[in-house]
């Protein structure tokens, strides 16, 4: 016996308890006829009698006996085990799986923070990757995505804010290199992306304009990006947001529209309605009105 057989079981089950084949029939929503197959391919699979046959209905055997106080366990525990699962879906507890851009930790990590104080049986997994996560397939709860707008079937994708971008350079750059203008973008030192076809669009338009002999620093890490921005070892692209520490850097042009970048929050349609899924959504949408972004 195995858990395949469990309608049979359960069958059986209701027929110890109403007495009658047309009562357990009526309380399944099946044909009496499905009771009866179900009875005797259970009998025939134990090899003993679960019931004895009358007029009046079916008296369960001893072993009928058996079987219904081993089925009402079960039963009472699939019972609590649904009570349970329906609670958990209406609190914010478990794991929270989240995937964002890594340049976004200095924003992201200290709302979680704030999120984990108001919900302290929460646990985050925070996941930054360039890569796309399959939502699909349960490898995130939410995801902050930035560029154009997400596409991926059964997917809800919402606004969340537009990430503007800064060129800028250390001053000490500045002092031995000079300024950078329209003209002059082949004679600097450029920080690029380690990435072979990278999808930002500052950094698209770093492909476009600037030779690959400007480029002397490259790595895949926008935290990697500032710090070598501030050692002074060439122009960086830096979050518009992110003014930590940056005082003795200049910008070397205006900024660009069409640096820019739209972040979205994207979720998956059977998780997107779940209390922890849209508690931590509506979170989200309160705490990017108090951060320095468009």
């Amino acid at each position: 016996m195995s858990f395949d057989h469990w309608d049979e079981i359960r069958t059986a089950y209701q027929v110890a308890r109403m007495g009658t084949v047309s009562g357990a029939a009526e309380v399944l929503g099946v044909h009496h006829a499905t009771v009866i197959r179900h009875i005797d391919a259970l009998e025939g699979r134990l090899g003993a009698k679960l019931f004895q046959r009358h007029a009046r209905g079916y008296t369960a055997t001893e072993a009928g006996q058996d079987l219904l106080t081993v089925a009402g366990g079960a039963d009472d525990q699939f019972t609590q085990l649904a009570g349970r699962i329906k609670g958990r879906g209406n609190e914010v507890t478990g794991e929270l799986i989240v995937t964002s851009l890594e340049s976004l930790s200095p924003l992201f990590i200290p709302a979680i923070a704030r999120f984990q104080d108001q919900h302290a049986e929460l646990r985050v997994r925070l996941v930054t990757d360039s890569r796309l996560f399959r939502l699909e397939y349960g490898e995130a709860h939410v995801a902050i995505r930035a560029g154009t707008l997400p596409d991926q079937p059964d997917n809800i994708v919402q606004p969340f804010f537009t990430q503007t971008i800064r060129l800028a350079a250390h001053k000490s750059y500045v002092e031995q290199y000079g300024m950078l203008d329209d003209t002059n973008l082949d004679q600097h030192r450029f920080i690029g992306s380690a990435v072979e076809t990278p999808r930002a669009p500052f950094l698209q338009w770093l492909g476009q304009m600037v030779p690959d002999s400007s480029i002397y620093f490259r790595t895949t890490e926008m935290r990697a990006v500032k710090d070598a921005v501030l050692a002074g070892i060439g122009i960086g692209f830096l979050p518009g947001w992110d003014r930590d520490g940056t005082e003795d850097l200049v910008d070397m042009l205006p900024s660009l529209e069409e640096w820019s970048a739209k972040t979205w929050l994207v979720t998956h349609m059977d998780l997107h309605r779940t209390a922890k899924v849209q508690t931590f959504l509506r979170f989200l949408k309160e705490e990017v009105k108090t951060w320095p972004v468009d």
